[in-house]
């Protein structure tokens, strides 16, 4: 797996999260959700970072029209709410659990500016971690404004497979074990969920892919 969250085989929540430093001396411990739980709600006070620990994030806004838009789901190992370490002080979007028994380490922007403070090797990992998240939202924000469904589609499979993916020695196939369900994919792809299984279903006839609930192959053309 080639995650977003690792940088040079180096995972950052080992690094970051506080629990990991017996002698930091911060008080916290890690919080619990339910599912439908608000970590935060647009314009809460940006005053934390958050490590997932386990479960599933959403994270999104409503739009001008009153409609939930959905900018990114994450899950374990990866953070959220990093803006709070760039000035920003009031949230922009909203963070959801999606999933029961989500455990979440929470930082205070000043304990983690702190740590970055500490680490050069840390900071520059943060900052060109949040610099491809960046890059990564600017993308999908154009295929969803410029691009067709299936073209949504297929680009967010490739996606998944840098994320989740790996080649089948034998075939050539890209395999990808991912944590999303088609209800998660369809609305990360701005779309409803019979309209991503018309365009899987297609996709499987074209010989595009193959795709089971929780592994999509890309065939090798």
């Amino acid at each position: 797996m080639n995650s977003i969250w690792y940088f040079e085989d180096v995972n950052l929540f080992n690094i970051m999260c506080p629990h990991k430093f017996k002698d930091a001396g911060y008080n916290h411990t890690f919080k619990e959700y339910k599912k439908n739980d608000y970590i935060y709600s647009e314009e809460d006070a940006a005053d934390k970072i958050y490590l997932i620990n386990s479960g599933k994030i959403k994270i999104g806004y409503i739009n001008e029209e009153g409609d939930e838009v959905i900018s990114a789901i994450l899950s374990k190992g990866e953070i959220f709410g990093e803006k709070a370490i760039l000035g920003e002080e009031r949230r922009n979007e909203f963070a959801l659990a999606l999933e029961n028994n989500t455990s979440i380490c929470p930082i205070a922007s000043e304990e983690m500016l702190e740590l970055i403070r500490g680490n050069r090797e840390l900071s520059l990992k943060i900052y060109k971690f949040i610099g491809f998240r960046l890059k990564r939202l600017e993308r999908r924000l154009k295929l969803l404004l410029f691009k067709d469904t299936k073209t949504r589609l297929k680009e967010y499979l490739k996606e998944l497979a840098l994320d989740y993916g790996y080649a089948n020695a034998v075939s050539g196939d890209t395999v990808i074990r991912h944590p999303f369900t088609q209800k998660e994919i369809a609305a990360l792809i701005g779309t409803s969920r019979p309209t991503l299984n018309i365009l899987i279903n297609e996709l499987q006839e074209e010989g595009y892919l193959k795709f089971d609930r929780k592994e999509i192959i890309l065939k090798n053309k």
